[in-house]
Parts: structure tokens; sequence; C-alpha cells
């Protein structure tokens, strides 16, 4: 964790006890923020399988809203297992990560408006999945957060699937499907490792 103000300096005790509160905010936001995603990505999957009054789509929307509740009560019931490790985040490791988060979004829009531009919305999981696998890499960093490598790994794999579908020439409901129902496979499985084990 990064250091008290040098004007009060913190005993031990209360240093420890700040770098636990913040260790667990940013856990719980990391939770909070995983599973909201996943449940995004679940529900763009769900319409590439029928009509939004279909039986499938909705199953697979009721179950997106069952995960995601769940992840969210895991990660903030009070009688958590408190965090095996407390986090030691770099200087200015919220600025660096209002530039990472920045560049992503600018990213994704950028994705979107060229692939409509060329003609190929179907590429538009994909891409979005690439850039938001590829933000993980500085965000395991400045979080001190090293699940999030493998959560960059695996999203990155997922949207390199996307691409090898469109490439193949399958409809753009399939690859919305595919790329849809993994990247938010790989965001619960991460928001559930932050509730669980910290």
């Amino acid at each position: 964790m990064t250091s008290t103000s040098a004007a009060t300096p913190a005993t031990p005790s209360d240093e420890d006890a700040e770098c636990l509160a913040l260790t667990r905010a940013l856990r719980r936001r990391g939770v909070l923020v995983l599973s909201a995603f996943a449940l995004l990505w679940a529900v763009a999957a769900a319409s590439g399988t029928g009509s939004a009054t279909d039986v499938v789509p909705l199953g697979i929307e009721a179950a997106a809203v069952l995960l995601t509740a769940a992840a969210i009560h895991l990660g903030y019931r009070k009688d958590a297992t408190p965090s095996p490790r407390m986090v030691n985040l770099p200087p200015n490791w919220a600025c660096g990560v209002g530039i990472v988060n920045t560049v992503e979004l600018v990213a994704v829009f950028a994705v979107i408006a060229a692939s409509n531009a060329a003609g190929r919305p179907e590429v538009v999981p994909a891409g979005i999945a690439l850039v938001v696998g590829l933000h993980f890499f500085p965000l395991a960093r400045l979080y001190d957060q090293w699940q999030y490598r493998w959560t960059a790994s695996l999203l990155t794999a997922v949207a390199v699937a996307g691409f090898v579908l469109v490439a193949a020439g399958l409809a753009g409901e399939t690859v919305r499907v595919v790329v849809g129902l993994g990247s938010a496979l790989v965001l619960w499985a991460s928001s559930y490792h932050l509730a669980l084990r910290g």
C-alpha cells in the first residue's frame, strides 16, 4: 500500500488497518465491476440466440442475473474471510487506472466505428473482447491483483476464437453467442475468485 501522510505518521496498527480496508474495498469493487460486465456480456450473447421472448435467451439472462447477484452477495458479505494478502499499490496507481480505462473506452468506440464503417459488424464482439482483455494486463499491476493476468489472457483467447469464427464465415449471431458467453464466464470466474479468495 502507498504510504500515509508524512505530517501525521500512522502507527503500524493504524497503517495495517488502513491497508486492510483499502484491500477489501478494491476487491469488493472488483467483484461488482467484473460481475456486472459479465452480466452485460451474457445479455449480448443471449441476443444472438433468438428473439427476446424465446425461452433460450430468457434462460440465459435469468441464469446471468442469478450468477451476478450471487457473486456480489459473496463479495460484500460481512463475514467474508479476510484477504490472505494486502495489496501493495504502485505510486499514482489511481491515475494509472484512470488512464488505462480511458484508453480502453476510446479503443472500444474505435473498434465499433471501424467495424461498422468496414461493413463488418460481426467483428465487433471479438474486437471489444480483445480490448477488454488487453486492458487487464496493466490493471493487474496497478491493482496488485495477479489474478487479472489470467483474466487478460483468457479474454484475449476468447477474442482470438471470435476472430477465427468470423474468418470461417460463421454468422454474426453465432460469433456474438460464443464471444459473449466466453467473456461472461471469464469475468464471472474472476469475480468469484476475488469474492472467495481475495
